[in-house]
């Protein structure tokens, strides 16, 4: 089987990802652009330690369903928190 990207390259952009959302935080900014993309970037480091670092990515359909379903569930229920609380 052939690999696209190696473990390395993933771990140095769940690194950039971390720090980018640090940087956002410590800004001080607020609102819905912020909100989404500190949830996009959560999805996108979510995504990423199911299919790499779990080693999910050669599963059977179920798991992938329940695993990614989960983390979109979460994601969704803390968005529309944040809406509602607006």
């Amino acid at each position: 089987m052939k690999q696209r990207y190696n473990v390395h390259t993933v771990w140095l952009l769940m690194v950039i990802l971390t720090l980018s959302t640090y940087v956002v935080g410590e800004s001080g900014q607020e609102g819905i652009y912020i909100v989404t993309f500190l949830l996009l970037t959560a999805m996108v480091k979510g995504g990423l330690i199911i299919r790499d670092f779990m080693e999910l990515k050669d599963v059977s359909t179920i798991w992938k369903i329940i695993m990614y379903g989960w983390l979109s569930i979460v994601c969704i229920a803390i968005a529309v928190t944040y809406i509602v609380s607006i």
